[in-house]
């Protein structure tokens, strides 16, 4: 649900992967990987800062 959630705050922000990974500081293949599911379980500072460049909380992004 997490990458599912990721993907639609960063498309309705109409931010590509590569630019949410730049915002966020965090390496563009970890942000296709969480979106994905192959990553299920990223770490609290990675979903912290990929909340913060969505303007958002990490609790919308975890929400089912």
């Amino acid at each position: 649900m997490l990458g599912k959630n990721i993907k639609k705050f960063r498309q309705k922000r109409k931010l590509t992967q590569d630019k949410l990974a730049r915002l966020a500081d965090i390496p563009y293949t970890s942000i296709t990987k969480i979106e994905t599911g192959v990553i299920k379980q990223p770490s609290v500072q990675a979903v912290a800062k990929i909340a913060k460049a969505l303007n958002t909380t990490v609790e919308e992004l975890l929400k089912s």
